[in-house]
C-alpha cells in the first residue's frame, strides 16, 4: 500500500506545469521525483525558480515517508539528479571476492573498494535487468501472500 501512497502523493503534489511526465522510484532509505522537462525550460532555471516549492514538496513527503526526497530532470533523454543519497553499505567480503575489488582498482577502473563495489552493482543492474525484474515480481507475490494470510490478532 505505501508504494502506491509514495506515487499518489508525487502525481498530487508535484505541480501540473512542471513536467510533461515524472517518474518517482524509491527504496527504503530514499525517494526520487524526476520530472521530463521540454525541450525550451532549461535545467539550471527550472531548478532556481522552484527550489522553494520543491523543498516544501519534499518536507511534506519526508514527513509523511519517513524518506529523503531527491529531485531531477530528464530532457532529451539525459537525467541531471539535484540531489541524492549516497549509502554506505557494510559488507563482509572473503578473499576472492576482495581480489575482484582490488583488480578493478589496480587497473584504474576504480578508486577505492567502495567504487569497485558500486561499479559491480551498476553492472549488475544493467545487464540482469530482467532477471531482477522477475526476483522484485516474486517478492510482490510473496508480500501479497503474507497480506493476505492470517491475523494473530
Amino acid at each position: 500500500m505505501k508504494n502506491e501512497e509514495i506515487k499518489r502523493f508525487f502525481d498530487e503534489k508535484v505541480p501540473r506545469n512542471w513536467f510533461s511526465s515524472i517518474s518517482v522510484d524509491f527504496d527504503g532509505d530514499e525517494i526520487w521525483c524526476v520530472g521530463e522537462l521540454p525541450a525550451d525550460v532549461k535545467v539550471e532555471e527550472f531548478r532556481e525558480s522552484t527550489r522553494a516549492e520543491r523543498m516544501g514538496v519534499a518536507e511534506a513527503a519526508e514527513d509523511l515517508f519517513r524518506r529523503k526526497v531527491s529531485w531531477g530532470v530528464s530532457r532529451d533523454g539525459v537525467t541531471t539528479l539535484f540531489t541524492h543519497l549516497s549509502t554506505p553499505v557494510m559488507t563482509r567480503l572473503r578473499l576472492r571476492e576482495r581480489a575482484v575489488l582490488d583488480t578493478l582498482i589496480e587497473s584504474g577502473v576504480a578508486r577505492s573498494r567502495s567504487e569497485a563495489l558500486a561499479w559491480c552493482v551498476k553492472l549488475v543492474g544493467r545487464h540482469e535487468t530482467e532477471w531482477l525484474a522477475e526476483l522484485r515480481e516474486a517478492l510482490a507475490g510473496v508480500e501479497s501472500a503474507r497480506t493476505a494470510g492470517p491475523s494473530v490478532s
